[in-house]
Parts: structure tokens; C-alpha cells; sequence
């Protein structure tokens, strides 16, 4: 997938026909009732990211955002304003050549719908996928199974980017909770259909999948918060790589986005600060400021 080209006029006419405003509701934005079948993990084989002319150097980013209890809100700033101010800053600061985004909708393994996915594209297709997700709204305690995401970006999808060029994609998590410590073969095998049953009773922990993920993959938790150490977890399984913003400042998530994906392609940090206006520059250093920030390595084959 990833024909095409995201532009302006396509989101104003998306937002027009779906009555989107600033002053809309999740429950306005977010119209489904239940799964679609063709977002559950259980009926999908792969996700693909490939070349194609109109884009020859693709780069799959998936962008998982925790749809539970109190982050519908996250969802809903993100398809009314993210997602195309994250696009259109894509363009003009060109971190990455021919961005594919894929959405991932994430919850627990004890919902209807732990777990949601897009397919990778380039264009408004984008958007309507997002706006075409369950905001399921369930969540008991305070994790989350935020690895489902590392799991099936591991098993489930393939990318000319790594396969030709051996260089990985971009996973970004974004959600107020910690992910679980590990994840039962049962749940993994009732939720995406595939037999990887270990040689004992063993459950996948969190840093197992997410050891499978960076395989093909860049992992990074932003955290809608002010500190992340209460995210035990995910320190454990991806250290170095949590991003910490305070509520009050989500409308700087694109710039904090676009701004990892440029330190990772290896400019600096006073040139990726400068890209912004000051008030935002000073959001982005905070969030950054605990990131371990290494050269693109490749993948191992």
C-alpha cells in the first residue's frame, strides 16, 4: 500500500464531509460501534509498506495510540488536528523520505478490540482509517497491552524499507499508562490466529516482544505525562526511548514526532530546536531530553 499523496484540500474535504469541527465530540468523530473486521489483527496476514513510483523510498511509521478509558480524548485532537499537522510537517521538514502511516488503535487483552490496525498509506486514506476505528472506551487497571502493537509490527508486516534497504521503520506509542510485563501464548493466539507457542508455559514479556519489534523497527513511548518513572515496564523493555509530555502540551505532539524521526536520521539537536517556534522548541527539549538517540543501524539479516 502507500499510493498517492497526503494533501490539504483532501483533509478539508474529508472534515467537511464528516461534519468534523474543533468543537466535535469523540462520539462524533468516532461513529463505529465495534470492530470492523478488516482492522482485527485475527484476519490479517500482513501489513505491507512498498516502494512505488509516486513513492520509490517509503518508510512505514506506526503511530499506536491508547484508546481506554480517559484517552479517547488523545484520539479525538489527534483526527481533528495531529494527524494532518504531524503530515504536513512531515513535508516541509523532509526527517524522512516517502512516509507510510499506519494506525493502531490499543487496548487490553480482556477488551472485544485489544487491538486495531491501518493499513500503511500516503494519502487521506490516512485519515478516514483513523476516523473508521472503535473507540472501544474500556480499560481496567492502570497497564496496558501496548505490546500487542510490537508483536504483530514483528510478525505482520513487511516493508521494502528493511527488505531492500536493511534500514528500520518508526513505531511510535502514545498513551498515560504503563504497558503489562508480559502477555500470555493464549492471548497472542487468540487474538492474532498464529501458533508461536513457546516450548514451555512461559509468557512473552514485554521486552521479549519488544526484542521481536527491533528486528524492523525504531520503538518509542511517548507518555502523556510529566515523569516516566512509574513506566517500570517500558523502561525495562525499551530504555532510552520514552518520551515524557505533559497533557497541557499534546498540541505539540507533531513537532515531538517529527522532531525524533530528524534526530534519528542524524541532525542535531540545536538544528531540529530551531525548526520551531520557541514556545514548542522549549516542549520538544524537555520531551527529548532523556531520548538515547543512536545512528540507524540497519537490519541484521
Amino acid at each position: 500500500m502507500g499510493y498517492g499523496s497526503y494533501t490539504s484540500s483532501d483533509w478539508s474535504k474529508l472534515k467537511s464531509s464528516r461534519k468534523i469541527t474543533s468543537s466535535s465530540s469523540e462520539a462524533n468523530i468516532f461513529e463505529k460501534k465495534s470492530m470492523d473486521p478488516k482492522f482485527d489483527p485475527k484476519y490479517i496476514a500482513c501489513r505491507e509498506a512498498r516502494d512505488s513510483d509516486d513513492h520509490p523510498d517509503s518508510t512505514p511509521i506506526i503511530l499506536g495510540l491508547d484508546v481506554t478509558g480517559s484517552m479517547g480524548y488523545l484520539s479525538s485532537k489527534i483526527a481533528k488536528e495531529g494527524l494532518h499537522e504531524t503530515m504536513m510537517k512531515l513535508f516541509s521538514t523532509k526527517p524522512i523520505n516517502d512516509p507510510q502511516i499506519m494506525f493502531a488503535a490499543i487496548g487490553d487483552v480482556v477488551d472485544r478490540a485489544p487491538l486495531q490496525v491501518t493499513q500503511f498509506e500516503s494519502d487521506i486514506r490516512i485519515a478516514q482509517q483513523l476516523l473508521d476505528l472503535w473507540l472501544e472506551g474500556s480499560g481496567g487497571d492502570w497497564e496496558e497491552d501496548y505490546p500487542l502493537l510490537w508483536y504483530f509490527a514483528a510478525k505482520h508486516t513487511a516493508a521494502d524499507r528493511f527488505e531492500k534497504r536493511h534500514q528500520k521503520g518508526y513505531i511510535f506509542t502514545i498513551g498515560d499508562a504503563d504497558c503489562h510485563s508480559s502477555i500470555s501464548q493464549e492471548n497472542i493466539a487468540e487474538i492474532f490466529r498464529d501458533n508461536i507457542f513457546k516450548n514451555n508455559d512461559t509468557d512473552y514479556t514485554a521486552s521479549e516482544l519488544a526484542k521481536m519489534a527491533k528486528e524492523n523497527y525504531e520503538l518509542f513511548h511517548i507518555n502523556i505525562g510529566t515523569s516516566s518513572g512509574k513506566l517500570t515496564n517500558f523502561n525495562r523493555a525499551i530504555p532510552g526511548r520514552i518520551l515524557n509530555i505533559p497533557k497541557e502540551n499534546i498540541d505539540s505532539l507533531p513537532e515531538l514526532i517529527v522532531s525524533v524521526l530528524m534526530l534519528f536520521q542524524g541532525r542535531s539537536m540545536a538544528d531540529v530546536l530551531e525548526c520551531w517556534p520557541k514556545q514548542v522548541s522549549a516542549v520538544v527539549a524537555r520531551s527529548v531530553k532523556n531520548l538515547v538517540v543512536t545512528s540507524e543501524s540497519g537490519v541484521s539479516f
